[in-house]
């Protein structure tokens, strides 16, 4: 239910319209049949480094200003861009930086491109953090979060869960935070179950990143927030949607008998329900 939902919705009552909601066109197991999920983890993940390197060559404490963001020819390219700009971070011997990063909803197409990522611009695998349902099932803050340079979102959320990272634990942690740069895939910034609540705008290409009230004294915190994030790879990502969901496409004209698409109205007819009643509720 993000910002917005019952406005949106009630006006397919008024109209007698039909929502066919792409991302809820599910298989036999109740998997998205299409989903931009891994490249959106594999950019989301790209984009941390990019703002880590940023961060760590530029030495700034404030909002990465320099920090833009633009579409790739292809995965080697941005791979390719990403490993160069953070080969340039160094320890202050001069030895090679080696990031740390934490992916929560590792297991899922989002998290696995996250991971991904980091594999193919060179972190070693015992510093790509993959966490889970068993990982996270304790129930947050998470002082973990804190003892790694990037954390990557992916979740899927439905419901209220207890919050990942707050304020307080990144004031608490002091100038000994090593986290720099979140990068919250999931984007679900109006949600009012939102597990980062950090911030509270979203970000785009031309100013991927908004900084964290961290407090004075504390190391700076970057969020990157951008909910289109497959289109740094358009050519893969629209590759892999269009290839996973043609053959429900092929089923539009059966779909008043087609389980995918009579599922789908399924949903639609119940959350149209559910906003009918908030607006009458919210008009008393």
């Amino acid at each position: 239910n993000q910002a917005g939902w019952a406005a949106v919705l009630t006006r397919f009552a008024r109209g007698g319209g039909t929502l066919y909601d792409l991302e809820f066109l599910q298989d036999e197991s109740g998997r998205r049949v299409a989903a931009f999920g891994f490249h959106a983890g594999f950019a989301g993940a790209a984009a941390a480094a990019l703002a880590l390197a940023d961060r760590k060559t530029n030495s700034t404490s404030g909002p990465l200003k320099g920090l833009k963001l633009e579409p790739y020819n292809n995965e080697s390219e941005m791979v390719a861009d990403v490993r160069e700009k953070l080969s340039k971070v160094k320890n202050a011997d001069g030895s090679p930086y080696k990031p740390k990063a934490l992916v929560i909803g590792a297991l899922g197409r989002c998290g696995r491109g996250a991971v991904e990522l980091f594999r193919k611009i060179g972190l070693e695998e015992d510093d790509i953090f993959k966490w889970d349902l068993p990982e996270t099932a304790k129930g947050g803050p998470f002082e973990e979060i804190l003892q790694v340079d990037m954390f990557i979102n992916c979740i899927y959320l439905s419901s209220s869960i207890p919050p990942f990272i707050t304020l307080d634990t990144i004031r608490a942690a002091g100038p000994s935070r090593r986290l720099s740069v979140i990068a919250d895939v999931s984007c679900d910034t109006t949600n009012p179950f939102n597990p980062i609540p950090v911030y509270n705008v979203m970000t785009t290409f031309d100013a991927p990143t908004v900084e964290v009230d961290v407090g004075e004294g504390n190391p700076p915190l970057s969020v990157i927030a951008i909910d289109h994030l497959p289109t740094l790879l358009p050519r893969e990502a629209s590759e892999q949607f269009s290839g996973d969901l043609l053959p429900s496409l092929y089923l539009v004209p059966e779909r008043k008998t087609a389980r995918v698409w009579v599922e789908a109205e399924q949903l639609f007819k119940k959350k149209l329900a559910d906003a009918v009643a908030y607006e009458a509720q919210e008009a008393k």
